[in-house]
């Protein structure tokens, strides 16, 4: 078996860096994703944004089914005889299912086969499956190898730091994973004391792009804030108001800034709309979460699932938000 010396608390935690265990290479490394995970968006969108798309390949599991309570088998792969379209066989080994890629590294293992994962070829040997690790990881991890162009991009720029860290703290908690604590809320009062938080992060969000006057979060510079935001934005609408009970109010009728934000991403900036696949997350939610939804009908709409558009002048957005309950 492979050497897990990056395996603690439940997870694995190596990092791409020169002179280190796992040095920045063209081909060496494979990411495995779902494309309807907020998290694993994450790290497909860095992958993107930073050029690495040819140097870091993919393996795509499929939306649905999950598995049962405690997560077994698992993400499956798609098969001749059960294809999905966007998703892809699993390139490295052929497994039919993710957890065999985590069994390969540890065979006694024992947590949730989650995406993403990141795998070393050449080592046979698990990385990393930390999304905000992989996230910040890839922002500087392969800058020797990389061209200019992508190697200057800085997404986590030491100037920003201090306010990056405070905002993604309360912005986890809140909202990325707070839309999850409200819809899988196991009872009415735990459902209210949750959906709240949600909304006042949306709040805090729409009044800072109203601010630092976007067309990011934190002004002109495109930021890991908006990197880590956008995956549940653009699950907002199309999932998170009627599946997860999120429905205090929505982004593209209650928050003109944020909707701009997000369309602008969308639809202007290379590597969102290419990661974004609506289709596998609808039918990811609406077909492997049983308690919520046991007759796995994924809703039509809404339609668009995003809008078209962009308005260039800020000026001419009047900032949002939605009331909440005290």
């Amino acid at each position: 078996m492979s050497s897990t010396s990056t395996f603690n608390d439940g997870a694995w935690h190596g990092l791409i860096e020169p002179d280190g265990q796992f040095p920045p290479q063209d081909g060496r490394y494979h990411l495995y994703i779902g494309l309807f995970c907020p998290f694993a968006h994450r790290a497909n969108l860095i992958r993107h944004l930073k050029g690495l798309t040819d140097i870091i390949d993919i393996s795509i599991v499929k939306p649905y089914p999950k598995g049962d309570d405690k997560g077994w088998p698992g993400w499956k792969f798609p098969t001749a005889d059960d294809p999905y379209e966007g998703s892809t066989s699993d390139k490295l080994f052929g497994s039919e299912y993710l957890h065999e890629v985590y069994f390969k590294e540890k065979k006694d293992y024992e947590g949730r086969y989650s995406v993403p994962v990141l795998w070393d070829k050449q080592k046979t040997q698990l990385v990393n499956n930390e999304s905000l690790e992989i996230l910040r990881n890839f922002n500087t991890g392969f800058n020797t190898i990389l061209p200019e162009e992508y190697r200057n991009r800085d997404f986590y720029p030491e100037k920003l730091r201090k306010e990056i860290d405070e905002i993604g703290q309360w912005m986890q908690a809140d909202l990325n994973t707070g839309v999850y604590k409200a819809g899988f809320a196991p009872d009415q009062a735990t459902y209210d004391k949750n959906v709240i938080p949600v909304f006042r992060a949306l709040n805090r969000l729409e009044e800072m792009l109203s601010k630092n006057g976007g067309p990011y979060v934190l002004g002109s510079e495109l930021t890991e804030v908006d990197i880590r935001l956008y995956p549940t934005l653009i699950r907002f609408d199309t999932v998170y108001v009627q599946h997860f009970k999120c429905n205090l109010g929505t982004i593209r009728h209650d928050y003109p800034r944020l909707n701009e934000w997000m369309k602008n991403l969308y639809w202007n900036i290379p590597g969102f709309k290419e990661t974004t696949d609506f289709r596998h997350i609808k039918e990811n939610y609406t077909k492997s979460h049983a308690d919520i939804n046991p007759k796995a009908i994924t809703p039509m709409g809404p339609i668009p699932d995003i809008e078209s558009g962009f308005e260039k002048d800020w000026s001419k957005l009047k900032a949002g938000g939605v009331a909440l309950p005290e």
